[in-house]
């Protein structure tokens, strides 16, 4: 057994998380300088309607590329799951049935989202001053699709079995060739909008591979013999009952966000250069609660297969904590430093762009702490098994954020987007926190059930 892998069944619960969740964060925050790279070249060498360009679609990748990692995530809970309780040979077969599932969807989503990519921006409301640029760009990064799947499933299957470490530093490097490929593409090229994208799915590509290539040669843990290499009806369907709703829950939650930036969209392109701002420095911010997230989530998988219910109580309880003291700090950064940060992208002279940005950063700062209740509780109850009631958290969000969309720009412009993520944030709080400790006492009783007269474990 390969020395990468790491149990979560023994030892301090919150050092075990930390210790997981380190390189996942920094993997998380260099994937998000691949945007962020994008956007500031864009911004300073292209100018602010390139920018617009490439964030006007930014809700519909994440209603995309977001379905492609929540089904790579959810696959992985399985995984955890049967390496917890070591079960190994049934942990290899459904490694090999997620990646014949992670493969079928690459080849449908990637058709149809590039077949669909006119309608899907004209859908958008996006500006004819910004189509060219919105098209090129969001073209490419749909067929590059296959590739973002690959890295993440295989990223997900090797942190399943307490590996986060190797997958950061596959991302570190593409992250760095990333930079030189854009000023490559964008600067010496002169691809413009269509450059930024081609470096990010090629940077993309390449720690997929890497990640292939490791794990081919180094991971004997996950090597697979001929009888692990079988198609069972049992193993995809559990796959797909953690795959698809978490994949759906991120989508879902997207949706919301589509409704949002159609809404800003009709703004006009001041007001979409200063969100795309925004939401680069949201994204960037965003990747502890990431981080922690699914260190949560596999620390409760793992202990779940374990049968170990107060371990995953206490894991719980430490991960709310952490996260939500990092949204507190995180948020006055965002109230104090929005429109610095937002110079990141946005030409000093750009006056309107940047208070419009420092706008919608400042009012999401004073709710960001609830984001870190929301992201542990709702990946909590996704690693225990009980997909569905994360979906329902991702349905609250949507309708939350898509209410104030519809309902109240209309009215009060863009201080309504600017209040749109918040809204939706402590919405979803409302039903996800309560439900999660529901589930967690619905497990426990279970694990009981099962220890004394070997019930086996059921999630719905």
């Amino acid at each position: 057994m390969s020395n990468k892998a790491t149990a979560m069944t023994k030892g301090n619960p919150l050092q075990l998380m930390l210790q997981f969740a380190m390189p996942l964060l920094l993997g998380n925050l260099l994937q998000q300088t691949y945007n962020i790279i994008d956007a500031a070249i864009v911004g300073q060498i292209l100018g602010t309607k390139a920018l617009a360009g490439v964030g006007a679609s930014s809700s519909v990748q994440f209603f995309v590329l977001g379905f492609c990692m929540g089904c790579c995530a959810g696959f992985g809970v399985p995984v955890a799951k049967y390496y917890g309780a070591n079960d190994l040979d049934k942990m290899r077969n459904y490694i090999f049935n997620g990646a014949l599932l992670t493969g079928g969807i690459a080849v449908i989503l990637t058709t149809l989202c590039s077949i669909l990519c006119p309608w899907i921006l004209h859908t958008l409301s996006v500006p004819s001053d910004i189509y060219d640029n919105a098209y090129s760009y969001l073209l490419i990064i749909f067929l590059g699709m296959p590739f973002t799947l690959m890295y993440n499933f295989l990223s997900s299957i090797l942190r399943s079995v307490g590996d986060s470490r190797t997958p950061f530093m596959f991302l570190a490097f593409s992250a760095i060739l990333n930079i030189f490929l854009d000023l490559f593409c964008i600067v010496v090229l002169k691809w413009g909008c269509a450059g930024a994208a081609i470096a990010t799915i090629t940077s993309q590509a390449v720690s997929g591979i890497l990640c292939l290539v490791y794990i081919g040669r180094k991971i004997s843990l996950l090597w697979m013999a001929k009888q692990h290499r079988v198609v069972k009806s049992g193993s995809v369907k559990e796959l797909l009952s953690m795959g698809l709703p978490m994949g759906l829950q991120f989508s879902i939650t997207a949706i919301g966000s589509m409704v949002m930036q159609a809404a800003n969209n009709g703004l006009g392109s001041i007001c979409v250069s200063g969100f795309t701002a925004g939401m680069r420095i949201k994204q960037f911010t965003m990747c502890p609660f990431d981080a922690i997230g699914t260190a949560a989530s596999v620390f409760c998988s793992q202990n779940l297969g374990a049968g170990k219910a107060e371990r995953i109580k206490k894991g719980l309880w430490q991960a709310i904590f952490l996260a939500v003291g990092y949204g507190i700090v995180a948020g006055l950064i965002l109230i104090f430093a929005g429109r610095t940060l937002s110079m990141i992208f946005v030409s000093r002279k750009a006056v309107d762009v940047l208070d419009a940005s420092a706008k919608y950063l400042r009012c999401m700062g004073f709710f960001y702490w609830s984001l870190g209740i929301l992201n542990i509780t709702r990946m909590v109850t996704q690693g225990l098994g009980y997909s569905m009631r994360a979906v329902i958290s991702g349905v609250t969000e949507m309708i939350a954020r898509s209410v104030v969309s519809l309902g109240l720009v209309g009215t009060f412009g863009y201080t309504a987007i600017c209040f749109s993520d918040q809204t939706a944030w402590v919405t979803a709080c409302l039903y996800i926190a309560p439900a999660c400790f529901y589930c967690v006492r619905k497990a426990t009783k279970m694990l009981e059930q099962k220890n004394k007269g070997g019930v086996e474990i059921c999630q719905n």
